[in-house]
């Protein structure tokens, strides 16, 4: 018998929205999160469930903020937390609660996966969503890992179709918050290959792998952020975060689960 201990695992927390057929969301960043070798908390911000009566459309609910507050209240005074991974957030107050806890502590990494137009939500909402969460949220980013829409927004670009326009976009992001930038192409633009650019002030990669299927495939970019945000806990590099994230996810659309859904869910375990 020995009373040796093992070192302790990175800790990594996902402030993020539930998704209960568990491809996606708070569900997809803890099981990427343990995969890779770290001990994933998760504060809830909302419940998202597909509406498979009406096409597969998103239901939202919103978790209320002092929940949220209380959530993270408990998980920082129990452990030392120094990345953390932001998901769909999905109201203004939501990202009000969530930004006052981020100032109130230094952070080693913060990881944001910006949901813009949170589905599920009036037009309006979305709208004024969005413009609280690039006033409030996105300045307090070491990291972002925006899709193509994304990142058209976040860049002002009316279009992004080609790596060169991805890569432009992510150069225009870093410039606006400062945050190595992970602009994630994917399937959507056309070719061979799956794109996507990472650019931190510096170094501009573009990171490809063969196509796997010409759709999207759900919990492919919150897997790719919580990837990164795991990495970043175990001590890489930004660029070296990419990479891994990037190899993780492409094996784990090539093991994609098939369902009653019209789309596929991505396999972390894989």
């Amino acid at each position: 018998m020995t009373d040796e201990l093992l070192p302790p695992p990175p800790i990594t927390l996902t402030i993020a929205g539930s998704e209960s057929t568990g491809g996606a969301g708070a569900q997809a960043d803890l099981k990427t999160f343990q995969q890779l070798g770290t001990f994933g908390m998760v504060a809830l911000t909302c419940i998202v469930s597909f509406d498979p009566k009406a096409d597969w459309g998103h239901r939202f609910v919103p978790i209320e903020p002092q929940i949220i507050a209380d959530q993270l209240e408990a998980q920082l005074a129990c452990y030392d937390v120094q990345t953390v991974k932001i998901g769909m957030l999905g109201t203004p107050a939501t990202i009000e609660a969530v930004a006052g806890v981020l100032r109130s502590k230094s952070w080693r990494n913060v990881v944001l996966d910006p949901v813009l137009i949170c589905k599920g939500q009036e037009p309006g909402a979305a709208l004024d969503t969005d413009t609280a969460l690039t006033e409030q949220i996105l300045p307090l980013a070491t990291f972002v890992t925006p899709n193509q829409f994304e990142a058209m927004t976040l860049s002002g670009m009316a279009a992004i179709e080609t790596e060169e326009q991805l890569a432009e976009a992510a150069r225009r992001i870093h410039d606006r918050c400062g945050a190595a930038v992970l602009a994630k192409g994917g399937v959507r633009l056309a070719g061979p290959d799956a794109v996507d650019v990472f650019y931190d002030g510096s170094t501009l990669e573009v990171l490809r792998q063969p196509k796997v299927g010409e759709h999207a495939v759900s919990g492919a970019g919150c897997s790719l952020a919580a990837a990164v945000t795991a990495e970043l806990a175990k001590g890489a590099s930004p660029l070296e975060a990419a990479r891994r994230a990037k190899a993780f996810v492409t094996a784990g659309i090539r093991a994609r689960v098939h369902g009653g859904a019209p789309f596929d869910a991505l396999w972390q375990g894989a």
